[in-house]
């Protein structure tokens, strides 16, 4: 249940979300920015994640750990500017929410810069259950965790680490999130997971059991040659083309046939 502090608009979406559990599958994307945002909202996705992983796509960095708050607000500020209606996700980064006072004040500074809710990466069920409680919505990650990873592995083979990912999920619920992306997980772990829960489970590397699925548009778009985990599936190659047309651009330059006649004013 969504806290009633929180406004009526942001509760409105959030609910919706919520309501689509074992209804039809949710599609999250992470983007960056204004422009993504905006086709997003033309085409219609479900959630717009603004992810740390900006870090890595955006930044360049082999890891999420040094984001930043500001640059975090930086980005969620201008997807806000594209995203119309669709609910957008703030991703605490690292340090941000060290313990339940600050986590409230970080996730008040993502409401204020234009996100609908907050993901928390981790089990921390007291901090959600704070949070909740004085009006920002969570979104809960269990799994592979990038910001305390000790390396891209699968979590959850092992018998323990089963077992704990299934207390995790259902404890996160309880404290009121009100969905659960689920991170590089064997797939009918995904599966058993998404069955113990009443709140939409949101898979990368989850498996096609949960209630929808997450990339990051990059990944999707095919724009990284170097990165190709085995969870993403590319749709397009926008590498190749977009490095077409620069060459393209280059070469008019250099012979001097741009601009023409229809580029110049007079």
């Amino acid at each position: 249940m969504v806290s009633s502090n929180i406004s009526a608009t942001r509760a409105h979406k959030i609910n919706d979300i919520q309501n689509l559990k074992n209804m039809k599958k949710l599609v999250m994307l992470t983007c960056y920015d204004y422009q993504m945002a905006k086709i997003f909202s033309t085409v219609g996705v479900d959630i717009i994640l603004v992810g740390d992983s900006l870090g890595m796509v955006f930044q360049g960095d082999s890891t999420t750990k040094n984001v930043t708050m500001e640059q975090m607000l930086y980005h969620v500020e201008a997807v806000s500017k594209g995203a119309g209606n669709i609910p957008i996700v703030g991703d605490m980064p690292i340090h941000s929410y060290a313990d339940k006072e600050i986590a409230l004040e970080n996730a008040q500074r993502f409401v204020e810069a234009g996100a609908d809710a907050i993901k928390l990466e981790g089990y921390f069920p007291e901090t959600i259950s704070y949070l909740v409680e004085h009006g920002v919505p969570v979104q809960g990650h269990i799994g592979l965790l990038p910001q305390t990873y000790e390396s891209f592995k699968v979590v959850g083979r092992k018998p323990e680490d089963h077992d704990r990912l299934l207390k995790e999920a259902k404890e996160i619920e309880q404290a009121g999130a009100f969905t659960l992306v689920i991170e590089s997980i064997p797939e009918l772990l995904g599966k058993e997971i998404t069955e113990l829960v009443n709140i939409p489970t949101i898979g990368i590397g989850a498996g096609k059991f949960c209630d929808g699925q997450v990339l990051v548009i990059n990944d999707l778009l095919g724009m990284d040659p170097d990165f190709h985990p085995k969870f993403v599936k590319r749709y397009a190659n926008l590498f190749d083309i977009i490095s077409e047309s620069v060459r393209a651009f280059k070469k008019e330059v250099k012979n001097g046939t741009y601009p023409e006649k229809e580029n110049v004013y007079e």
